[in-house]
């Protein structure tokens, strides 16, 4: 160990790695392209699946993943003397038997909506107004600015209160304005405003949230509701679940078994299921390109010191025959792979690390972002350095053992 510390160390051992790659200052550069190469895909693939990544999460991720959007349409087949056409309806009444009928549910939240004129004072605006219960914070969190959610006394008390996004907020106050205890009128009834919270990429409801048995009274819903989230629990399949619940639907409603086409429904679970396949294979494929693309950078070097081995046999003669051993030349010739390896390798995440800043730049901002902040984690940068490291020393022990194979007479006499 300390006769390699001192070789590392040695003033001598760095002077001739100097000579050795400044000798063709070219040859070497093509040589670092390779590596500098691979290096670089990795970063930026690996980079680029992060930010996508990213952006998903932001998109999706207040909501339970396993959870799945039912309403109801048009039936297409007559059924029972039913003729098709017909519009089946969710009702509030169908909900106890749902849950009775369907195993693995974890929550069923009925939902109401529709659009409003919102007035405060002169301003006013169109928005998307929705009957909740205090449910949707556990299936969907609800990121609040100020104040608070719905509660079970709002809900009870049939109270005129409301949640308000922070695009409503913008539109109807002024910059700083505490918003909360304030009034505003909705469809021209007053609500009083107990919360703010800031509203997702994705969010499947209203920009504004009054109780669920505020909504019916107002809008004389009665046992009617628009649509039900359904969230499964752990270890349940979020498709069947989705199954079940539609056939439930058509037995309530008289619809045919086989109608496709009477309840529609938008399953988040099996779009997480798809994202993360997608990733998972995308994360393969980068690894399997970049590492791919490393060994073939690595292995120019390799031929390129072979080249060079070939160049100096003379001058390995002559310091075989002073004295110098087989694992002194061969020690002398994987420093030099490895170097040129690292010294490319880390070319290429400097140059990864600014490619990634361009695209967060160029498609990370805004709200049609492709990607939210695009990196790789400082484990991944670690793995693909010791990576190299090791490939180096390898394909370095190639041209050292064709170096030392070389008996030293024969290479004196090399012309």
């Amino acid at each position: 160990m300390n006769n390699i510390f001192k070789f590392l160390f040695d003033k001598d051992t760095w002077q001739e790695l100097k000579e050795s790659l400044t000798k063709n200052k070219l040859r070497t550069f093509i040589t670092m392209i390779g590596v500098w190469w691979g290096v670089l895909l990795l970063i930026g693939l690996l980079g680029s699946a992060k930010g996508i990544e990213n952006k998903f999460s932001v998109q999706f991720g207040d909501y339970a993943t396993n959870s799945v959007f039912i309403w109801g349409q048009s039936t297409s087949k007559p059924f029972k003397g039913y003729q098709e056409g017909r519009f089946p309806r969710l009702k509030f009444s169908h909900l106890e038997k749902i849950k009775n009928q369907v195993k693995g549910i974890k929550f069923l939240l009925p939902r109401n909506a529709r659009d409003a004129q919102v007035l405060k004072g002169v301003q006013y605006g169109s928005f998307s107004v929705s009957g909740d219960f205090p449910l949707l914070d556990k299936i969907q969190k609800k990121n609040l600015l100020n104040g608070r959610f719905i509660n079970q006394s709002d809900i009870d008390g049939v109270k005129k209160v409301v949640v308000i996004s922070d695009d409503v907020y913008k539109q109807l106050f002024d910059v700083n304005q505490d918003a909360v205890g304030e009034f505003i009128r909705i469809n021209e009834i007053g609500y009083k405003v107990i919360g703010v919270f800031k509203q997702g990429d994705f969010d499947f409801g209203g920009q504004l949230h009054i109780p669920f048995s505020t909504f019916q009274k107002v809008y004389n819903q009665g046992d009617n509701i628009g649509w039900i989230t359904v969230t499964g629990e752990d270890g349940y399949n979020i498709r069947q679940i989705e199954s079940d619940v539609k056939l439930v639907l058509k037995n309530l409603n008289f619809v045919h078994p086989d109608d496709d086409r009477a309840f529609g429904s938008f399953n988040l679970g099996e779009l997480f299921d798809r994202f993360e396949g997608f990733l998972m294979g995308m994360q393969f494929l980068t690894w399997f390109v970049g590492i791919a693309t490393l060994i073939a950078g690595v292995f120019a070097i390799g031929n390129i010191l072979l080249i060079t081995v070939k160049e100096r046999t003379k001058e390995i003669g002559i310091r075989r025959a002073i004295g110098a051993t087989p694992f002194e030349i061969k020690r002398q010739i994987v420093l030099e792979s490895v170097f040129l390896t690292i010294i490319a390798g880390i070319f290429g995440i400097i140059t990864g690390g600014w490619i990634l800043m361009a695209m967060d730049k160029a498609f990370g901002s805004g709200p049609d972002s492709i990607l939210i902040n695009a990196s790789v984690p400082i484990f991944v940068v670690f793995v693909a350095v010791i990576i190299l490291v090791i490939f180096g020393s390898l394909i370095g022990l190639i041209p050292a053992n064709r170096a030392t194979s070389i008996k030293p007479i024969d290479a004196l006499r090399e012309e």
